[in-house]
C-alpha cells in the first residue's frame, strides 16, 4: 500500500509544480525538456536498460508516436493546470482511462459486461460536468483538459501496445521513449534559442528537474504497487486513479482557492463512482 500512496503523491506533486511555475512566468518547454534529462538519468540507474538488446523489430513505429505525444500532452497538461486548476485537470487525465477501454470494444472487439457500459456512461457524464464552466465565466478554457483527456487516452493504447512486445523489458521501451520525448523537446528549445532568442532560466532547470523526480517516481511506485498486489491489479489500478481525483480535488481547493461548482464538484463523485463500475467489471 506505501508504494501506491507513494505513486499518488507523486503524480499530484507535478501538478502542484506546474501550478507553481505560474507565479514565476517560467517557460513550459524548458520545464519538460529538462524533465526528461531528469527521467532518463534516473531510468537509467534504478533499471538499468540495456540497449545492445534492442534491435529493428523493436515497435519503433510505436515508440517514436509516444516519444513525440508525451510532450506534447506535457503541454497542455501545464497549459490546463494553469487555466483550470489542478482538480479538474487531474480528473480528465485519470478518465482518459475510458478512451483505451472504449478502443477495446470498437477495435479489439472485446465483449462488455453492464458493470463497464455503466461506468463508462458515468464516466462521461462526470467528464461533461467536471469541464462544466460557471456561470458568467467566460475564461473557461475546456479545450486544454479535453486535450489532456484525449492525449493521454491516446498514450495509453500506444503504452498498452508497447507492453505486449515481451522481447524487451518494459523499462529499457520506457527508457527508449523518453529518449525520443527529450530529442523533440530539445528540439523547440534550441529553437526557441537560436530563432525567438528566448533565453534558458535556472528556474525552468530547477523546475524541470523537480517534474522529471516525481514524474519517474510516480511510474516506479506505480510499477511496484503492481507488483506488491501481483494478484490484485484492480486494488492498484482502483486506488491510483481515486487517489489522484481526491487528493488533486483537495490540493487544488484547499491550498491554490480553486473555485468548483456544486457540478464540477457532482462530477468529481461521478468520476470516482464510474471507476468503481469499471474496476467491478473485471470480476
Amino acid at each position: 500500500m506505501l508504494f501506491l500512496i507513494l505513486s499518488i503523491l507523486c503524480s499530484v506533486t507535478v501538478g502542484v509544480i506546474f501550478k507553481i511555475t505560474r507565479k514565476y512566468n517560467a517557460n513550459p518547454i524548458q520545464i519538460i525538456a529538462f524533465n526528461y534529462i531528469m527521467a532518463i538519468s534516473l531510468c537509467y540507474f534504478t533499471f538499468s536498460p540495456d540497449l545492445n538488446v534492442v534491435h529493428a523489430d523493436a515497435p519503433w513505429n510505436i515508440y517514436a508516436a509516444v516519444g513525440v505525444l508525451l510532450p506534447i500532452v506535457f503541454l497542455f497538461l501545464f497549459t490546463s493546470i494553469k487555466h483550470m486548476g489542478i482538480a479538474k485537470t487531474d480528473a480528465a487525465q485519470r478518465l482518459s482511462l475510458f478512451i483505451p477501454i472504449i478502443a477495446a470494444w470498437l477495435i479489439f472487439k472485446e465483449e462488455f459486461n453492464s458493470y463497464k457500459v455503466i461506468g463508462l456512461i458515468i464516466g462521461f457524464i462526470a467528464l461533461l460536468f467536471i469541464l462544466k464552466k460557471q456561470s458568467g465565466n467566460d475564461q473557461n478554457k475546456w479545450i486544454y483538459p479535453t486535450a489532456v483527456f484525449i492525449g493521454f487516452g491516446i498514450i495509453d493504447i500506444l503504452f498498452k501496445q508497447i507492453a505486449l512486445f515481451t522481447a524487451l523489458p518494459y523499462t529499457t521501451s520506457l527508457f527508449i521513449v523518453f529518449d525520443i520525448s527529450l530529442a523533440v523537446s530539445l528540439l523547440v528549445v534550441v529553437y526557441d534559442v537560436a530563432v525567438k532568442k528566448v533565453k534558458l532560466n535556472y528556474k525552468n532547470i530547477l523546475f524541470g528537474g523537480l517534474v522529471g523526480i516525481f514524474n519517474f517516481g510516480n511510474i516506479l511506485f506505480y510499477l511496484k504497487a503492481h507488483k506488491a498486489f501481483a494478484e490484485n491489479p484492480s486494488t492498484v489500478f482502483a486506488g491510483m486513479n481515486m487517489g489522484v481525483i481526491v487528493l488533486g480535488s483537495l490540493v487544488g481547493m484547499l491550498f491554490f482557492k480553486e473555485k468548483l461548482s456544486k457540478i464540477n464538484i457532482l462530477g468529481l463523485v461521478l468520476a470516482l463512482i464510474a471507476i468503481v463500475f469499471i474496476v467491478k467489471s473485471q470480476f
